[in-house]
């Protein structure tokens, strides 16, 4: 079995993380919550298996070494960095995000 990588989120994808988390609480706290854990569930299994999710469509993302994990109707970038796994952005999937980034 792998050795798990370590996992950190820049400050700015906790930022995102909290912004859906506030965005679908307004609605529905409970639909919040299970968000939350979808994303904690998916984003943790990272660690044992980074490379299995795609490489970006975006050249200059990809030659940056972004990643792309799809989780619902969100997009979760991250680079290998190191031998951890750095979380960069989570954004929806409708947005432009090349200039996110």
């Amino acid at each position: 079995m792998p050795i798990p990588l370590k996992i950190d989120y820049l400050s700015i994808a906790e930022a995102d993380l909290q912004d859906i988390f506030d965005y679908i609480f307004a609605e529905s706290p409970s639909s919040a919550q299970k968000t939350i854990n979808l994303f904690d569930k998916n984003i943790s299994k990272l660690a044992l298996f980074p490379l299995l999710r795609k490489t970006v469509n975006d050249p200059i993302l990809r030659a940056q070494g972004y990643r792309l994990l799809i989780i619902d109707n969100y997009l979760v970038f991250y680079v290998i960095i190191a031998g951890h796994i750095e979380i960069r952005r989570i954004i929806h999937g409708t947005r432009n995000y090349a200039f996110l980034l």
